[in-house]
This record gives C-alpha cells, sequence and structure tokens, in this order.
C-alpha cells in the first residue's frame, strides 16, 4: 500500500505521523511509505533519517495525491479540504464532534475518515488516544503552575507551598487517564490534590493505585461549584468517546473562583469542559475572563513532539500495519477496534456520537460498508 506522511500546518503543531522507525517497519512489510520534505523537523527527525529508512521523500502535492493511506497527527484544516478525495483513507485524530465544518467537508468529499480517538477495544479501552492522554495530563499541572506566577496574571501561589504555608489546591475534573496523570504530576509539585469523578469503581481503582494522596469525590454540579471555590488550579479532564464534552463549569461559576486561578480544559480539542473556553495555541496560550486564567491550548502534546511523536507511533503503527496490510474493510472485519474508529465513510456520517453534535443523519457503519467474514 502507499503510505503517506504530509507535514502538519495547524498552529504549533511540531509532531509527525510517524517516525523513521515506524517507516522503516511498513517498508520491510512491502509498502511504500511517502514523507513529506521537512515533516519530521519538528520532532528532530530529518529527511535523511527517513530516507536511510527506505521512505521516499516527496512533496506535499505528491503525498496527498499518491497516497491510499493518509497519515496525520491533527485534524485537516480549512487549507488542506481541497485535498480531501474519494479513495483516500485518513487516519488521524479528529475530534469532529466539535467541528462542524470540517465534519460536512469530510462528508462532500467522498473520503474514508478514520479517527484515532475513537478506536475502542472491546473492554472500552482508547488505545489510540491514550498515549496523548497521558502526555496532556502530565503538562496541564506543570502549565498550571507557571500561569499561576503573578507577572503571567495568576495569584501568585506556588504549588508546593513552602514550610509554615501550606500548598496549591488543584481539582482535577475527571478521573480518567487525563485526571489520573494530571494528578500524579501534582502530587509530585507538592499541591494539594482532589479528583471528581463520577464512577465509584473508578474511584475505588484511584484510590488503590495512588495510595490515598488525593481527595475523591462524587462528581455533582454542586461538588464543582463548592470545589472550584477555593482551588488554585481547576484541570477539565472529562471525556466522552467521539462526543463534545460536557460543560462542567458555567461562567457564572467563575465569579465564585479565587481572581487569578487558572483552568486548564485539556478537552478543549472535544469542545472544552468549561463554557467560558475557546481554543488558544502554544504561542498564545492564555486568556482571562473574569479575573480567571484559561488555558485552552488544543493540541497540549505538540508542545513536547520529541516525546509525542514516539509514543504517537508506538500506539498507532500496529493498526497502520493492520490497515495497510489487509486493506481497510479486512482491518475493520479482523478488529472491531477500527470499524469504531471510523467516523466518515462514503459520504455517510458513521460515528453516532459525531451525528448527533451537528443534527446529521447517523448511518451504520456496517449499512454503508457491508464487513466480509475474515
Amino acid at each position: 500500500m502507499r503510505i503517506g506522511v504530509p507535514k502538519e500546518i495547524k498552529t504549533d503543531e511540531y509532531r509527525v505521523a510517524l517516525t523513521p522507525a515506524g517507516a522503516r517497519e511498513l517498508v520491510q512489510r512491502g509498502h511504500d511509505v511517502l514523507v513529506e520534505a521537512s515533516a519530521g523537523n519538528g520532532s528532530a527527525f530529518t529527511d535523511a533519517d527517513y530516507e536511510r529508512a527506505g521512505s521516499r521523500i516527496g512533496s506535499v502535492d505528491a503525498v496527498w495525491a499518491e497516497a491510499d493511506l493518509l497519515l496525520k497527527v491533527k485534524e485537516p484544516i480549512e487549507p488542506e479540504y481541497a485535498r480531501l478525495r474519494e479513495g483516500l483513507v485518513l487516519f488521524t485524530y479528529l475530534h469532529i464532534a466539535a467541528d462542524e465544518p470540517l465534519t460536512r467537508a469530510l462528508a462532500v468529499s467522498g473520503i474514508t475518515a478514520v479517527a484515532y480517538e475513537t478506536v475502542e477495544t472491546d473492554d472500552r479501552r482508547l488505545p489510540l488516544l491514550a498515549p496523548m492522554s497521558e502526555i496532556a495530563g502530565r503538562l496541564a499541572p506543570q502549565a498550571a503552575a507557571h500561569f499561576l506566577e503573578k507577572p503571567l496574571g495568576g495569584r501568585g501561589v506556588l504549588l508546593a507551598g513552602t514550610p509554615g504555608v501550606q500548598p496549591g489546591r488543584v481539582v482535577v475534573l475527571g478521573g480518567g487517564i487525563v485526571g489520573y496523570n494530571a494528578a500524579i504530576i501534582a502530587l509530585g509539585l507538592g499541591a494539594q490534590v482532589t479528583i471528581l469523578e463520577r464512577s465509584i469503581d473508578r474511584m475505588r481503582y484511584l484510590d488503590e493505585i495512588l495510595s490515598g494522596r488525593v481527595t475523591l469525590l462524587m462528581s455533582s454540579s454542586l461538588e464543582v461549584e463548592e470545589r472550584i471555590a477555593t482551588a488554585d488550579v481547576v484541570i477539565g479532564a472529562v471525556l466522552i468517546p467521539g462526543a463534545r464534552a460536557p460543560k462542567l463549569i458555567s461562567r457564572a461559576m467563575l465569579s465564585e473562583m479565587q481572581p487569578g486561578a487558572v483552568i486548564v480544559d485539556v478537552a478543549i480539542d472535544q469542545g472544552g469542559c468549561i463554557e467560558t473556553a475557546h481554543p488558544t495555541t502554544h504561542s498564545d496560550p492564555t486568556y482571562e475572563v473574569d479575573g480567571i486564567i484559561h488555558y485552552c491550548v488544543a493540541n497540549m502534546p505538540g508542545g513536547v513532539p520529541v516525546t509525542s511523536t514516539k509514543a504517537l507511533t508506538n500506539a498507532t503503527l500496529p493498526y497502520v500495519e493492520a490497515i495497510a496490510e489487509h486493506g481497510l474493510a479486512n482491518a475493520i472485519a479482523r478488529d472491531r477496534a477500527i470499524a469504531r474508529g471510523v467516523n466518515v465513510l462514503d459520504g455517510k456520517i458513521t460515528h453516532e456520537a459525531v451525528a448527533e453534535a451537528h443534527g446529521l443523519e447517523y448511518s451504520r457503519l456496517e449499512d454503508v460498508l457491508p464487513l466480509a467474514r475474515v
């Protein structure tokens, strides 16, 4: 199969969808890998590294035109819409429940769009979302600690505190992969950490693995309102796979928070869980609403691309190999996790949460692409 790897053009996105090591594995399996010139530079991979791995280096036009399977990190942005075409399989983070224009562009183009974030195993794991969730979760307390500094608009609180002075308070909304990793780093920074979670079983698990070092509370609108009132940092870490994030903090609640507190909305790529959140970039990461600092970078792992690119390829490569080896239809038949990743096919929306988010018609994947038995 011809596999294309274009350069990411989203603002401040330095990752690339495939490492040279991953490219070599695909080439050794007989596939043709075409990488756009300088695509790996942001992740410290040169064109020569890819060539030594057996890849070809080409122009952006060649990569998009020649590929059967296109690997990206982030969703196509408007300048790339014209390159979407029937017969191409796009494999990337899409997050289209929060992006109606892209959803419609994908459907009109006839492309097949498979989203990393909705590839889901039978036991409900999200193997391709997990590594970036881990990284984003670990970055969130670092970013918050930085923007808590008074010269940057924050409260002027040191999360670690100091002898005789209490540490900062961190409230994490959601106890999934993002929330757990955020808690680990916040604890490491010396903060007092509270996690609000809806699943009692998940709270029991977190209590065990975190050895009781965090306060675990059942999440409710009242509990959220009370806990954020005394927080120095609030980290939004909620996830409904493939769907828009629920709004847990309204603008009215901001008035109850301490001036200069920091909100980090990790769910921003799914629309955000804070009513006042809108996407920002690494170059311009924060803004202030009602005295509260908002950090809403939509591609947080893009800020540590050397780590992120390697982690991403480690997770995606087995699925890329399956699609390249068997073709999408057979790969889906062999692995239902891949089937759950298909968001758009043949002009139809095949992920129910995406269709619901935009009021569009939902089509069952089995009705659009009859699955062969293998």
